[in-house]
């Protein structure tokens, strides 16, 4: 008995070990990024560098494309996500709901520059014009095809772990099935449901390959919707092409700058949706 008790705590030791071991991999690659981003970016910030444009060295322009870009990715996305989460788990039982689980499946894991391609080719034939093809909307829309699977797949997920109890008790009540997701299940399971939002925009917020192929980036502040609009994820990745020190210096601080505004919105929505 003793013996057996104590390779029984062998065991649970080298369990713990492993995982303790597991997570510190998982943890050293990512704190030497951001270890190496904020020594490289912090020195180029200042007020002229987060409120001038590409003309003056400043990555003003790119910080308010980003926020306009994700703004109206949100709003197109975040709605759609949800309510196709909600029929996938409350009303999709019937033939079609696995074949539409597959596809969004399929659609979390799709390349992203094809995602700029169709995009692109959707607002042209659709517009019929080159003017909108390469704009603000575009990039909208291309980045909505990439939020939208991930929130439908949190969302419903998280829908499922609501108790079957609680819908039943509205039922019994005489509530209607649409009233009972409105007024129960969805309430019951926000934490889930921000959670899957915020996972959504810190993806589409660091996106660069659909922009490449709608936006195409710009040295200006916001023009209008079917204007060629800046964004940091593409500003990153043009500075790093550039062979000039400055250039490259300019990409670091606006990568530390991106990093500094997905944390901010995670951890405003967090504390804003936060439970007593």
């Amino acid at each position: 008995m003793i013996n057996s008790y104590g390779f029984r705590k062998l065991k649970n030791r080298l369990f713990f070990v492993l995982c303790a071991v597991c997570v510190v991999i998982a943890v050293v690659p990512l704190a030497s990024i951001l270890f190496e981003v904020a020594i490289r970016g912090a020195p180029q910030l200042s007020i002229t560098f987060l409120t001038a444009n590409a003309s003056k060295g400043g990555i003003g322009h790119a910080i308010q494309g980003t926020l306009i870009i994700v703004g109206l990715t949100s709003i197109i996305g975040i709605p759609i996500g949800i309510l196709s989460g909600v029929y996938l788990s409350e009303f999709g039982n019937n033939r079609y709901t696995q074949s539409l689980r597959t596809i969004n499946n399929m659609l979390t894991q799709f390349p992203s520059i094809i995602v700029g391609i169709t995009a692109y080719a959707l607002i042209f034939n659709i517009l019929g014009s080159s003017k909108w093809a390469f704009s603000t909307l575009t990039g909208a829309v291309a980045l909505s095809f990439i939020m939208i699977p991930i929130i439908t797949r949190t969302t419903e997920e998280s829908l499922k772990l609501v108790p079957n109890t609680l819908r039943e008790a509205s039922l019994a009540l005489g509530a209607h099935k649409w009233r009972t997701t409105l007024s129960v299940v969805l309430p019951t399971t926000k934490t889930g449901l921000i959670t899957g939002i915020l996972l959504a925009v810190a993806r589409v917020a660091g996106e660069t390959a659909p922009l490449i192929m709608t936006i195409q980036g710009s040295r200006y502040f916001f023009r209008g919707l079917n204007g060629r609009i800046a964004a940091l994820p593409l500003e990153i990745w043009t500075n790093s092409l550039q062979p000039y020190p400055e250039a490259q210096a300019q990409g670091w601080g606006a990568a530390l700058i991106l990093i500094i505004i997905v944390l901010t919105l995670n951890i405003a929505v967090r504390l804003a949706s936060r439970r007593e």
